[in-house]
Formats: C-alpha cells, structure tokens, sequence
C-alpha cells in the first residue's frame, strides 16, 4: 500500500488547499487531489458528469478528511487528465482501477456522485476485491428506467442557465424553490473557495462524449447488483431530474442489506443542500 507521503509534510485538511498531484500510467496522465491523514484505506471520490477536480464541495470533503485519507482525481481526458475520454462507462472503470493501482493502493472505499456512481457499481462488479465500502449518491443503476433522459435535462437546463446568467448544477442539481435556489447559490459559492492552482474546465467533445457513455448505460442490460456484497451507503434528494430519485430505491432493493437517504425538498445535488446531515452520516458509514 502506498503512503505517499514525506515524514514532515503537513497534514492537509481543506480541499481548497490540497496540491494537484499527478502520476502516469498505461500512457495516461491523471491529475489528483489528496487529502486527509494517511496510512489507512484511502476514501477514492468518483465525480460527475462534466466536473473536474474542481467541482467537489469543500463541505463534503472537508469533514471526511479529517479523519481519512482521501483522493480526487480527474477521469481520463477530463480536466488536467490527459487522454481520450471513454464513450462508455466500463472504460472509465478500467481507468479508475488503472490510477487505483497505479497509487499502488490493493483496498479503498469508494464515494461516488452521479456518473461517478456508474463508474463506481462497474468497478466494484469487475474488481471486487479492491473496494471494502462503496456509497452511491444520486445515481442509478445500469439500465435503469429513465437515465438515458439525463442528455435532454442536461442540454435543457444548460439553456436555461445561459438566459440567466447562471451556473447549470443551480437548475440540474436543485430545486427551483426558494430553498433550493437558496442552496443552490451556496454551493457554487463554495466551489469558488479554491482561489489557486485551480483545474482546467472540461472541453465540449469531452462534455459530448461522457452524455454519449451515460445514454449507453441507460439502454444497457442491467448488471446483477447482487454480487455487491459490500457494505453499501445509497443518498439522494426526493427530487433528482437528472437521475430520478427512484433509481436510488431500486439500487437500494438490488443491492443486498444497503442503506437509503432519501433527503426531503432537494434534488440531484441533496448531499450538498444537506451536507452539514449527509457528511456525518457518511463518515459513520465509512467508520464502521
């Protein structure tokens, strides 16, 4: 296992702090983010659709890291990542497991959020043994009713945003009450916490490629999710237009002894409208 670290380096508890790292494997140069004490199994953060390093609440990641290690990185071709971005959501696994292994790490926990929970249930279906806990955030399993949508929503809201001048995740990931528009505002607030060393903002065709990979996982043959024998952590808001909240009571049935929050009045983004709830509810889960 790697520890990765130099006897007087400062331990590092802010996201907004955290260096950008890289390390090369397969031909592919993948950007990363690490965090938090080290020494035990790491807590590996699978991202969304169109983000890059950038995109992670700080107050989601700030807690956990006070108490595990934890990594971000960008998917191949995304961000400061090089390469080509994956048409389909098997390969960006084969991705992750290539960076997880190039850390030389053989266990982790994986948290996931949207098409990073795609990646995470075909990592954990093809390499099981790698991953001790998994938690699922406002994602859906393979084939699930509806997901193929998410192209429409996501060009619709995007739309919408333009005309108002706004950031799209304040129409995708939320609702469009004032508690919404409330939490909303908050979260992109806190995005722009990282003033340095910031990542560069994901292209077009790469943009393209990923609603080309997430449509293929909607219309795909579902896997059989109950071979995931690992403690499994499942939340979303009772309101996700981008991946319908239903998707995360099916995983919950499809996957043996998992737990569900559903979080009341929210939508995609719930873990961040909650997340003075969700990041100690996730740091148990992962604690225990």
């Amino acid at each position: 296992m790697n520890t990765n670290t130099t006897p007087n380096e400062p331990l590092i508890t802010s996201y907004a702090k955290a260096p950008t790292r890289t390390i090369t494997t397969n031909g592919v140069t993948y950007a990363y983010r690490e965090l938090g004490p080290k020494g035990d199994i790491p807590v590996i953060f699978f991202v969304h659709l169109a983000a890059t390093l950038d995109n992670w609440d700080p107050r989601i990641i700030d807690p956990i890291a006070k108490h595990r290690h934890v990594i971000t990185f960008d998917n191949r071709g995304i961000g400061a990542s090089t390469g080509q971005v994956p048409d389909n959501v098997e390969a960006m696994a084969d991705d992750a497991y290539a960076f997880i292994s190039a850390l030389g790490f053989n266990k982790t926990d994986i948290f996931s959020f949207s098409l990073g929970g795609f990646v995470a249930q075909a990592l954990v279906v093809k390499h099981p043994e790698l991953v001790r806990k998994l938690v699922l955030t406002g994602t859906g399993p393979k084939g699930g009713k509806d997901i193929e949508k998410v192209i429409a929503t996501t060009y619709l809201d995007t739309l919408r945003a333009t005309l108002t001048r706004s950031d799209p995740k304040e129409f995708l990931f939320f609702n469009r009450n004032t508690t919404g528009k409330t939490a909303a505002r908050a979260f992109v607030n806190r995005l722009q916490e990282r003033t340095t060393d910031r990542d560069a903002k994901i292209k077009i065709k790469a943009f393209q490629t990923q609603l080309k990979a997430i449509k293929k996982w909607g219309l795909s043959t579902p896997d059989d999710l109950s071979k995931i024998t690992h403690p499994t952590l499942i939340a979303n808001g009772d309101n996700d237009r981008m991946v319908p909240s239903n998707l995360s009571e099916d995983l919950h049935r499809r996957i043996n002894n998992s737990e569900l929050i559903i979080y009341p009045d929210s939508g995609h983004g719930g873990i961040f409208q909650y997340h003075q709830q969700f990041a100690p509810a996730a740091l148990e889960f992962l604690a225990r």
